[in-house]
């Protein structure tokens, strides 16, 4: 790829990754829109890296607060670490086992594209059905979460493996869906993606 076409897909995966749209499936339409020969999936899924270090610098007083609460055993630091490693755990053991076939999928010349253009409407669809539908929340914060809503919450993550599902989108809706706040719901979003983005990118490598 020349410096021009990674600049561009560069500027793709900034603007998308913390929008409730694919970034990964922006990423194969736009290569194909440039008229790349042949998608990269470890291409796509390293470059996300950008966006982990994006979240380390706006939440770094967060982080150093948890990683100073560890130290104290102080409880709410305890329950922010465990409610992050329990949304990771479902996504590390997928992820793990079905990587060949997402992989796959992902450097398909025919199937990736169409798979990204349905998954981005229905997931479009999704997120109105559920934010016209779903009741305000009271206000929460990710230490105050459950243990089996930061595991569902999880779960849901899981769908964003198939091309065109969001990761964020979906860690939001379906954090919404379990009476999680929209503002909680956000941040854990943004928390997630850190071991996810850091084990997908190890296991691509």
């Amino acid at each position: 790829m020349s410096l021009l076409i990674i600049v561009l897909l560069g500027i793709v995966e900034g603007v998308t990754e913390f929008l409730p749209v694919s970034s990964t499936g922006h990423l194969i339409l736009a290569g194909r829109l440039l008229g790349l020969p042949e998608a990269d999936a470890t291409f796509d899924i390293v470059i996300q890296l950008g966006a982990i270090l994006a979240v380390v610098v706006l939440f770094w007083r967060r982080f150093l607060r948890v990683g100073e609460g560890l130290l104290r055993r102080d409880p709410a630091a305890i329950h922010f670490t465990r409610n992050v490693l329990l949304g990771f755990l479902p996504s590390a053991i997928v992820g793990a086992l079905a990587y060949s076939a997402i992989r796959a999928v992902l450097e398909a010349p025919v199937i990736a594209p169409i798979v990204v253009s349905v998954a981005l409407i229905l997931g479009g669809v999704a997120i109105l059905f559920i934010e016209r539908t779903v009741p305000p929340a009271p206000k929460a914060s990710v230490e105050q979460m459950s243990w089996r809503v930061a595991l569902g919450i999880g779960v849901v993550q899981c769908l964003s493996m198939i091309p065109g599902v969001s990761r964020s989108g979906a860690t939001i809706m379906g954090a919404r869906a379990m009476r999680v706040d929209q503002e909680t719901a956000a941040e854990f979003s943004f928390f997630l993606a850190i071991p996810t983005m850091l084990g997908a990118t190890a296991l691509s490598l």
